[in-house]
């Protein structure tokens, strides 16, 4: 499970630390793709992915939503290793979508990391808790 936000900083050669807490969890590779809705990257867990892949690819490949959702997803993918350090090197694609600057958060969210340059994390994060109360109303009954 992931949880907590940390920030970190992206290196001159774009590589970026993986929190050591996280680590254990990553050290038999990851999967990192666009995380699609929020201009900030998804970073899974090779045997979540496996999941997460298996459900993309049944959804129609004849709906348009479903083809261009599996296209992002997958083919912004890239499978990586954690170096001796604990850092990732973040493909050039994902640094530009993401719009990543030189601080990041990297934020878990339970099955996924999420990372998001710092400046737009503090501004959905400061948006989202202006706005919790209609958030967990629209959410209906839940639990919490």
């Amino acid at each position: 499970m992931f949880i907590g936000e940390f920030q970190h900083n992206i290196d001159s050669k774009g590589r970026l630390a993986i929190p050591a807490k996280f680590r254990d969890k990553l050290k038999g590779g990851l999967v990192i793709t666009r995380g699609i809705l929020d201009k900030c990257l998804f970073v899974y867990t090779l045997d979540e992915w496996q999941k997460i892949a298996s459900t993309i690819s049944q959804t129609p490949i004849s709906q348009r939503s479903s083809l261009a959702f599996s296209r992002l997803m997958f083919s912004g993918a890239m499978d990586l290793q954690l170096d001796s350090q604990g850092r990732i090197l973040l493909p050039e694609y994902l640094r530009k979508y993401a719009e990543l600057s030189k601080e990041a958060v990297v934020a878990g969210l339970f099955n996924r990391l999420e990372v998001w340059d710092k400046d737009k994390w503090e501004e959905y994060r400061e948006k989202m808790e202006d706005m919790g109360e209609e958030v967990v109303e629209k959410l209906g009954e839940i639990t919490i």
